[in-house]
This record gives structure tokens, C-alpha cells and sequence, in this order.
């Protein structure tokens, strides 16, 4: 497979990652049709240029793409799209999905020889709009390594974890990592501030530090000043990811309490109405 400029992409699922995503393969010149279960929210893509496509569409696209909220979803569109599949086109799965629901869908995919690629990203909406997310792959190397000139407009790396699955796995354990640390900070930010600290300046200060993370940069001035919008990562989709990261770790027989907690915490804050709020809303949770 080659890919340039002029290979025709299907963009499936324009959430808030798959938009910016979009956006940004428009600006570099491909030529990309988009699809979304809601059709009014591919209409800013459209105005940037892209087409409006039908599932029913897809055997005209050599590479498509999904970005997609879950299992159940991406197996909904993909049971949709089975039938117009062609041989020699490519799927490359952005969406966070399960190792198993992963090896199946490339199983089916391969009935039809179709290569099926599972590329989860990290970065949330600030990497995909900026093109600095980094991209878990998994599947054949040549195939990834020919996606390259695409991946190049949306990540400032990608690293070929393995086999089919692997980039889905990796994943997993960073959503466990991102989960599990979002509800530790929602806890020090509670803590701080029952102390009499300014809450406000925790980011500032510990910057560089052993204590540090992205995520604690993103997450501390939000939970500080309970300033929420826009959501950048939602209750709904670590509690997901975390929930994935259980019951892979219970294949294999591995204990992981810590996440079994995180992932109990955030449960717990999304049946109170916050499953499609910002994760640094979790703050309101330990406070109260």
C-alpha cells in the first residue's frame, strides 16, 4: 500500500477527537469523506472541505478511519460497513476498544482482506488539535510503516506495539495510568485546600517535580477554580477505559486494586449525572 496526498480517507465518527483529527488531514490536503450517527456535526468538516459520505460509501475509500466512543459502537458501524468492504483497503481504528472486540473485528475484517490496524491515541483534544498525540499501533508493520505520512499530520510519534491488539492494550494501561492518577488529584486538591492552600497555585508549584504530569497540569487549575468547560476528557470514556484495563488484568489472573478503586470512584461519580462532564469534575465528588 502507498499512501500520499491523493489517497482518499473516510473519516468515521466526528466526536471530539475525531473532528480536530479531521481538521487537521483537510489542512494538510487529503481528500477525506466524514461520517458521523449524528449527521449535523460533520457539517463544520464540510465547510473546511471535506465530503459528506454514506456508510454505504465506504468501498470508494481506500483508508478509513474510526473514532469511535466504544465497542458496542465501532462493531455497530462496522456491521454496517461489511458489506461494501473492498479488498486491499485498510481500517485504522483510533477509537479505545477492548483487546478482544479488537482481534475480532480484524479477524472479520480479514475475511473480506482487509487489514485491520488498531491505532488508540494519547494527547486528548489539545494533541489532536495540535497534531502532538501519540499513536499505539498495532498490526502488520508494513502497513503501518506506509500509514506514516498520515499518522506524521496527526501525532508527533507512533510506535508499533506488536501484533493486533497490542496498540489497543497499551492504550489500556495508559487510560489505567490517566484514570487511576486523575482521582489521586482530585484528592491532593481537596486535601490542599482544606489546609488552607491556595489551590490555585498546586500546578505552578509542583511543575517539574516527581509529582508532575500532564495530567495533573490539566486536571489542578480546572479542579482549583471548578471550572469545567469545554470537556476535554469525559467521565464516561476513562470510567470505559478503566473498566477495560479490570477485566483484561482478570484474564490474566493479575490483581490491580488500585485501579479496581479509581475505577469504582468514577463510577460512582458518573450515576450521579456527570458521565458526559469534564474528569476534573471528580473534585466535587471527594469534596462532598
Amino acid at each position: 500500500m502507498q499512501v500520499n496526498q491523493n489517497t482518499k480517507i473516510a473519516f468515521l465518527g466526528m466526536g471530539l477527537m475525531g473532528s480536530r483529527m479531521t481538521t487537521r488531514l483537510l489542512n494538510a490536503g487529503f481528500e477525506v469523506g466524514v461520517w458521523n450517527r449524528t449527521a449535523s456535526a460533520c457539517q463544520p468538516l464540510v465547510d473546511l472541505g471535506a465530503q459528506s459520505i454514506q456508510l454505504s460509501d465506504i468501498g470508494q475509500y481506500p483508508i478509513i478511519m474510526t473514532c469511535l466512543a466504544d465497542d458496542a459502537a465501532v462493531q455497530s458501524v462496522f456491521d454496517q460497513i461489511e458489506t461494501y468492504l473492498c479488498p486491499e483497503q485498510t481500517i485504522v481504528d483510533f477509537s479505545s476498544l477492548s483487546v478482544d472486540k479488537t482481534k475480532q473485528l480484524a479477524e472479520k475484517s480479514a475475511q473480506h482482506q482487509v487489514t485491520w490496524i488498531d491505532s488508540p491515541v494519547s494527547g486528548g483534544t489539545a494533541g489532536a488539535e495540535l497534531g502532538t498525540l501519540v499513536i499505539f499501533a498495532g498490526g502488520n508493520a508494513e502497513v503501518i510503516d506506509a500509514l506514516l505520512p498520515i499518522y506524521a499530520v496527526l501525532s508527533q510519534r507512533v510506535t508499533r506495539m506488536g501484533n493486533t491488539g497490542t496498540g489497543q492494550a497499551t492504550k489500556i494501561c495508559n487510560q489505567l495510568i490517566v484514570a487511576a492518577n486523575s482521582t489521586l488529584i482530585a484528592e491532593a486538591v481537596a486535601l490542599a485546600g482544606q489546609a488552607g492552600v491556595d489551590t490555585r497555585l498546586l500546578a505552578p508549584a509542583l511543575e517539574g517535580g516527581f509529582a508532575d504530569s500532564k495530567p495533573f497540569q490539566i486536571l489542578t487549575p480546572r479542579m482549583a477554580t471548578h471550572e469545567f468547560e469545554p470537556v476535554q476528557w469525559k467521565v464516561k470514556t476513562l470510567s470505559k477505559d478503566l473498566n477495560n484495563a479490570v477485566k483484561l488484568a482478570e484474564q490474566f489472573d493479575l490483581d490491580i486494586p488500585v485501579a479496581k478503586k479509581a475505577l469504582s470512584q468514577l463510577e460512582t461519580h458518573q450515576n450521579k449525572g456527570y458521565a458526559e462532564s469534564d474528569l476534573a469534575t471528580v473534585i466535587r465528588q471527594v469534596e462532598q
